[in-house]
């Protein structure tokens, strides 16, 4: 019998941006754009865990995803 040696993760980004006014997301490009170019500061930082493969299938059920997307070649 063979094992799934297969490996999941989970990277969690974090933005932080520092501003004068209230600052609104739109998206993740409009964020990126205003730090490099617009009137905000930001400070962008990643941690990234290896996951059990239970762990990932409730993640992404958790995220409205289907564990097929992941798992359909299992």
């Amino acid at each position: 019998m063979s094992q799934n040696k297969q490996k999941y993760y989970r990277t969690t980004i974090t933005v932080e941006v520092l501003s004068d006014f209230p600052y609104s997301v739109l998206d993740l490009s409009q964020v990126d754009y205003d730090i490099k170019f617009g009137e905000v500061s930001g400070q962008i930082s990643e941690q990234c865990e290896e996951i059990t493969r239970d762990e990932m299938e409730q993640a992404l059920i958790k995220q409205g995803s289907d564990p097929d997307f992941i798992f359909c070649g299992e």
